[in-house]
């Protein structure tokens, strides 16, 4: 909004300046610093909202001991960051771009997915909230009519569309052409699957939330490399890297800008002991949001070694699930895994820090993918 009232300002000479609001570089720092401000001023009051109407965290009754004192701590934080990265993405980024807003709808519909969840569960008074099959089936539904503006609309080029990017491939050198339906599919389990793994990681104080920076950091570089023509010799990063140029994603890194702000922010407050939780409004809608930002930017595999954090608790679950069903026995002391070392013995801060030390180490292989091809 703001890019579309301050850039034509600039041709008056006493506003030349306003020039600048024309490159995405100069908006991704307004947009990263906008939500982090906004993150930081609104959070107090936030919670004192959260506090006064009794939005306090139901903890499973299955969980280890020493989640028993978190109960009764203000949830559903994630609605401040949903909101402090909705409203700076529509500050800084070009409204006519269709990957910002195909990637906001997904981000707002989980949100609202979420909301219900923590809804249920505040008034249940457990830890269940909405059905499983139900908050499936509109997190499928909700990808799906995204994705199919992607695949079936004119999001992405023809040359493009559905072709598949490996890591330390050359994308122009190796395609790897899916059908129309696999390729859709595979998508629709990015998105879902990312938003599921987001939330199952969300078990401990910023253990999810810091993941996510970074994540969104990593993907700000990456839509940016794929979507960014420099100088008036029309210099192609994405060419240069031998990765796939997206028309319009450079666009994408204002929101990865939002998200990177107002997390750092949300962590301000979420970091241990946590005084406030991000809850499923949070969590399904970052995890949705990332994985939007995988397939608009090709970088579904990538994804999956970025996210490796989120990848390994949603398979600790899964091998769980599936021992316990065939044999009787857990493979884990308890689900998802960061549980498991904390029944090891494991303090809360270490098993987050280490978990953050791990992510950071996994962005910078996928980084590393750019330039190994």
């Amino acid at each position: 909004m703001l890019f579309h009232l301050l850039y034509p300002l600039s041709r008056y000479t006493a506003l030349r300046w306003l020039n600048v609001v024309r490159y995405p570089s100069s908006r991704i720092i307004a947009s990263t610093l906008t939500a982090m401000l906004m993150s930081f001023l609104l959070g107090p009051w936030f919670i004192r909202q959260l506090k006064s109407r009794q939005i306090g965290q139901v903890v499973r009754d299955d969980g280890p001991t020493s989640h028993l004192s978190k109960a009764g701590t203000p949830t559903m934080g994630g609605a401040l960051i949903i909101l402090c990265l909705v409203i700076p993405s529509l500050l800084w980024s070009d409204l006519y771009n269709q990957l910002v807003w195909l990637t906001l709808s997904v981000t707002v519909a989980y949100a609202a997915i979420g909301f219900l969840d923590d809804s249920l569960k505040l008034r249940l008074k457990n830890s269940k909230g909405l059905p499983g099959k139900l908050k499936m089936l509109g997190q499928i539904v909700s990808a799906a009519v995204a994705l199919g503006f992607v695949f079936y609309g004119k999001v992405f080029q023809e040359q493009v569309r559905y072709r598949l990017a490996l890591p330390f491939l050359n994308f122009d050198r190796h395609p790897v052409r899916l059908p129309h339906w696999l390729y859709f599919g595979l998508s629709l389990i990015v998105v879902v699957g990312s938003s599921n793994a987001v939330n199952l990681t969300d078990g401990l104080d910023g253990l999810a939330i810091g993941p996510v920076i970074i994540s969104a950091g990593t993907f700000l570089f990456l839509s940016y490399a794929a979507g960014t023509v420099l100088g008036k010799n029309k210099f192609n990063i994405a060419h240069y890297l031998n990765i796939p140029h997206i028309q319009g994603a450079s666009e994408l890194a204002v929101y990865c800008g939002a998200m990177v702000g107002s997390g750092v922010g949300f962590l301000w407050y979420n970091t241990y002991p946590a005084s406030v939780f991000m809850g499923d409004v949070g969590s399904l809608s970052l995890g949705g949001g990332l994985g939007m930002l995988a397939v608009l930017t090709k970088n579904e595999s990538v994804w999956a070694v970025l996210g490796g954090i989120f990848v390994l608790e949603a398979v600790s679950v899964i091998i769980q699930v599936i021992s316990f069903k065939l044999t009787g026995k857990r493979v884990f002391r308890m689900a998802p895994i960061h549980h498991h070392f904390e029944k090891k013995g494991w303090a809360e801060p270490k098993v987050i820090v280490r978990f953050w030390i791990i992510s950071i180490m996994l962005a910078l292989i996928a980084l590393a993918t750019l330039k190994l091809r």
